[in-house]
């Protein structure tokens, strides 16, 4: 268990760096969570935080990996008003063409489910945007090599 106290966060916040994603989970050892912690910065820096956290924090170790060594599979909901899946051709033909999936309809919305990598994700938000995304989620998740 991590105290989440500002000692942990003020590693971040003292140095301006925004953390992008944080995703918490089971590790391979048994009472021992992983901590996944994603920022844009410097490999520098990235290097300095990771030294910090193996100071202030208890910690079996600390990793980092460049955006090179990283692989991204995302989730991605897209909230789009209902008249659009049957007014628009060309709503259906980006479901079909992203191998997305209807996940809930109503009167006044639908919601589609993507999953697939950060390219993928960006690229069929593009696609929808003209059309009026009402409410767009994603998750982060990733794996080091």
């Amino acid at each position: 268990m991590l105290d989440c106290s500002i000692g942990y966060l003020g590693i971040f916040l003292k140095r301006h760096i925004n953390i992008e994603s944080l995703n918490v989970s089971k590790s391979e050892i048994d009472h021992v969570s992983k901590f996944t912690i994603v920022v844009n910065t410097t490999e520098k820096w990235v290097h300095n935080i990771v030294g910090q956290i193996e100071k202030q924090i208890e910690v079996i170790k600390a990793f980092y990996h460049t955006d090179d060594e990283t692989i991204y599979q995302e989730s991605a909901l897209f909230k789009i008003a209902s008249n659009l899946l049957f007014d628009e051709r060309q709503i259906q033909n980006i479901i079909k063409e992203s191998n997305s999936q209807i996940v809930t309809v109503s009167r006044e919305f639908f919601v589609l489910a993507k999953s697939g990598r950060r390219f993928e994700i960006d690229e069929m938000y593009e696609q929808l945007k003209p059309f009026g995304i009402m409410q767009f989620v994603r998750s982060r998740p990733n794996f080091g090599n």
